[in-house]
């Protein structure tokens, strides 16, 4: 299984970027989709994820509001719209997919065995 990130940059505080996550290998289909976020000197944090069942949505609560997460299935594809983008969001995003539906934990990042090579977002006040 592999994951592209791709997206990411730089953005003003206030302004919007957009990141996405292709799968490939997932014989099944993907079942979760999740991003995580880590910031310099910082652990790994879950930000956002979308299951397949239903297409439901989870979010932190520090992007709940602000950010959107989606998918394209027949791209095997994950986005993530970042609105209203707050200096505190700067991190490496991470996307994440767990293709055998046995997730245990959906927020902890130990709990996925896919992970992207990240990208990062700068935000800047």
């Amino acid at each position: 299984v592999q994951l592209q990130a791709s997206g990411g940059g730089l953005a003003q505080a206030g302004g919007s970027l957009r990141v996405s996550c292709s799968a490939s290998g997932c014989t099944s289909g993907t079942y979760t989709w999740s991003w995580f976020r880590q910031a310099p000197g910082k652990e790994r944090e879950f930000v956002a994820a979308i299951r397949r069942n239903a297409g439901m949505v989870h979010y932190a609560d520090a992007v709940k509001g602000r950010f959107t997460i989606s998918r394209d299935s027949a791209k095997s594809t994950v986005y993530l719209q970042m609105n209203s983008l707050k200096p505190e969001d700067t991190a490496v995003y991470y996307c994440a997919a767990d293709c055998n539906g046995i997730l245990s934990t959906l927020t902890l990042a130990d709990s996925y065995d896919y992970w992207g090579q990240g990208t990062l977002v700068t935000v800047s006040s």
